[in-house]
């Protein structure tokens, strides 16, 4: 059999499971995870490679009804990326009967050619007649190629996605060496490691307005790795709330971000962090882009 390659896109409405299941594919934290809301901001590829195929996974942010320019862009860039690819994952709950946000992704899915498989994530926490009636719904709603009930969190049903995913991928050469599991930077990761401890550290409100930014990564003589990097807010009393009493909440997050980063690169890291109030940053072209929060028209 000639060898494969090609994109697979992820989609479906934020928390069902997306990033976890890109992490589990892969084998690596390539993408960060929290149980807030558009945690996934920009699209983030994990890279499989086998014998017989190369698949590129492209983890996409929620899509959901977006309040501020940053929402938008979140959005815009996970409905270009089904258009784009030889397949979409529409990642869904399977204890969860279709919501308005998986009728409107649905809705979306009809516009494109692009083959569409249904996967039910979290299937461990339903029972089977649940599971048989929520699929009973959503079969009603769009005819999908294939209906895969799975668990990303214990890489359960896994390997069927992948072998069905053979059958509408196209034949071609590796986009990737057989090593890499990710197209994203080191200083990417970085950045995205440490937003995920403001998420997994704080209360609701702060994270949504926080984005972070690498200022500076530079390998020393002795192979020990200096990153700089600044914590954007959007009110001085979210300045506060993140650097904590004495520093304590800043030191907290900056030492959760140096284990991750440095399992990561497997080498040592001295991280610096500041904090700085950029207000109403989520809608500001100038700072989406700093962020690297791009689209094709910027």
């Amino acid at each position: 059999m000639s060898y494969k390659s090609g994109f697979v896109s992820v989609i479906g409405r934020p928390n069902v499971g997306k990033s976890t299941l890109l992490n589990t594919v892969t084998g690596q934290k390539i993408a960060i995870m929290s149980d807030k809301p558009q945690t996934t901001r920009n699209t983030i590829r994990g890279v499989i490679t086998n014998k017989e195929c190369q698949l590129i996974l492209i983890d996409t942010p929620g899509i959901h009804k977006p309040k501020t320019k940053l929402g938008e862009y979140m959005v815009n860039v996970a409905s270009e990326t089904i258009k784009e690819v030889d397949l979409v994952l529409f990642l869904v709950e399977a204890n969860a009967q279709p919501g308005a946000q998986d009728i409107n992704i649905i809705q979306q899915l009809k516009q494109v050619k692009t083959p569409v498989f249904l996967i039910l994530n979290k299937v461990d926490l339903v029972s089977k007649d649940k599971l048989l009636a929520i699929i009973d719904s959503y079969s009603k709603l769009m005819d999908f190629k294939a209906i895969i009930p799975i668990s990303a969190l214990k890489n359960d049903g896994i390997d069927i996605i992948l072998k069905e995913a053979l059958d509408y991928i196209p034949e071609g050469p590796q986009f990737f060496s057989e090593d890499m599991l990710t197209d994203q930077p080191e200083k990417v990761i970085a950045a995205e490691m440490i937003r995920e401890k403001v998420l997994l550290n704080l209360d609701d409100e702060v994270p949504h307005g926080v984005g972070v930014e690498v200022t500076s990564f530079k390998e020393r003589e002795d192979g020990l790795i200096n990153i700089q990097a600044t914590i954007y807010c959007e009110k001085s009393s979210h300045k506060g709330i993140i650097i904590g009493k004495q520093g304590s909440m800043l030191k907290k997050i900056g030492s959760a971000a140096r284990y991750e980063i440095e399992r990561l690169l497997d080498t040592k890291i001295f991280l610096e962090l500041w904090v700085k109030v950029k207000s109403d940053w989520r809608n500001s072209d100038n700072m989406l882009k700093t962020l690297g929060y791009k689209t094709n028209k910027n």
